[in-house]
């Protein structure tokens, strides 16, 4: 069974409440869960997900300083953790905020460290998609908001069964969406 870790970190505690989301999309597929702050987590996590959801809060346009230190302690990881898959989601003061490109340092980070990242294409409202991940401003309350979280552990999940668990008819979920 295929294992999805959700990492955050969170100052206001909208970020925690976008990975309890994410985690509960992720949860809709037959995948272990864990949900865990930048805070509690270790490198043990990391060796156990084979797929993981990064969050952040956007602080001047990228993560925060806690999730991008914890990723630089745990480089002795370097050439152990490739082929992992990885995706990212953030909240920002308000739209405009920098979110997207904080979604995009977090992939970058992942990339580095040899994760296979994706984005999604679909719109879980109008004009509202999830390309480079999950994205909100302030806590999430819109119906959009929740649903891009949602998509994102889903698709997460999906692409875990696919690639980790051999299991290829979720490619036809991911497909019809």
């Amino acid at each position: 069974m295929g294992k999805v870790l959700v990492l955050y970190d969170t100052e206001t505690g909208h970020t925690k409440k976008m990975a309890e989301y994410v985690a509960k999309g992720a949860s809709k597929f037959p995948v272990e869960v864990r949900i865990k702050s930048v805070e509690e987590a270790s490198k043990e996590d990391i060796l156990w997900c084979d797929g993981i959801a990064v969050g952040s809060p956007t602080y001047l346009g990228v993560m925060s300083w806690r999730m991008k230190k914890f990723w630089d302690s745990i480089v002795d990881l370097w050439g152990k953790i490739d082929g992992k898959i990885g995706c990212a989601f953030s909240s920002s003061g308000g739209w405009g905020g920098g979110n997207e490109v904080a979604c995009m340092s977090i992939l970058t980070m992942l990339m580095n460290y040899g994760f296979l990242v994706f984005g999604v294409t679909d719109y879980t409202g109008d004009k509202f998609t999830l390309h480079y991940g999950a994205v909100c401003a302030g806590e999430p309350r819109e119906k959009e908001e929740i649903k891009a979280c949602e998509v994102l552990g889903e698709r997460l999940a999906q692409w875990v069964l696919v690639y980790v668990d051999g299991k290829k008819e979720y490619l036809k979920n991911i497909k019809n969406q």
